[in-house]
């Protein structure tokens, strides 16, 4: 028997065997179809996806923003006025007939300046003894007390007249508390719900007259909404100074801005 002798093995034998039928190929640790197959998708994921985000970035940015406006003249329907007023006195039995003697002044001014009793509701009587606090030194008038009379109207015309005639109370003895700085009546508007939906559909119509300008401008045609914002509905006053309050005036303006994307095509 023949001893057989092995010829080293050469990179171009290995190639010719590969090359044979029914000759599986061979791999070594350095080469291989999996690091191949990564790297042909690895060049395929580069081409497709930056290109598909920028596809999708080119149609995404082709909106314009814009607002509409609506405004709305409204009146005041329902008016609050609070009456506050005092009376002083070193004997309470005293001050409490000053009051009562006020209250029943108040009603009847009230009453002829066409506002109901039931329309006027009297407050509880805070009573203040200034005995009791020991940092203060003694006055003449012991006990002060405080009552608020508030009137509740959806007459707004009568309780307007009345305030401006308020003064004459004065002249009939009645005293008003001095520490109540803000305004005593308010004026307030409560329909808003019944005119939302009509103020909303104008506020939207004149939004899509401003995108169809700029679509004009740009020569683009306005298409269908891609979103909406209604906004928040604000109660102005009618004549607006530096120091205008809404609820200082019978006459009001209504006012809402929608901001609405439009896709222009």
């Amino acid at each position: 028997m023949k001893n057989e002798v092995k010829r080293p093995r050469t990179q171009a034998s290995e190639s010719f065997e590969r090359s044979l039928p029914g000759k599986k190929p061979h791999y070594g640790p350095k080469g291989g179809m999996l690091p191949s197959l990564l790297v042909m998708f690895g060049l395929l994921g580069a081409g497709f996806f930056p290109g598909y985000y920028y596809y999708q970035g080119k149609v995404n940015a082709n909106y314009v923003t814009v607002k509409g406006l609506s405004e709305t003249d409204v009146k005041a329907d329902l008016a609050v006025w609070e009456l506050r007023f005092v009376a002083t006195g070193d004997e309470l039995s005293l001050v409490q007939e000053e009051m009562n003697k006020q209250l029943n002044t108040i009603r009847i001014f009230l009453k002829n300046n066409g506002l109901a009793n039931a329309e006027v509701d009297a407050g509880r009587i805070d009573t203040n003894d200034l005995t009791t606090n020991p940092y203060l030194e003694k006055m003449k008038n012991r006990y002060i007390l405080t009552q608020t009379l508030t009137v509740r109207s959806d007459d707004v015309d009568a309780v307007d007249a009345a305030v401006s005639k308020s003064g004459d109370l004065i002249s009939k003895g009645v005293t008003f508390d001095s520490q109540q700085y803000s305004s005593p009546v308010s004026y307030i508007f409560t329909g808003l719900n019944d005119i939302k939906a009509k103020m909303l559909e104008e506020a939207t119509a004149n939004a899509r007259v401003a995108a169809e300008e700029f679509a004009k401008n740009s020569e683009s045609k306005v298409g269908k909404i891609r979103y909406a914002n209604q906004g928040v509905f604000s109660i102005l006053p009618r004549i607006q100074t530096a120091n205008s309050s809404e609820n200082q005036q019978i006459n009001k303006t209504v006012r809402v801005v929608v901001t609405i994307d439009y896709w222009l095509k």
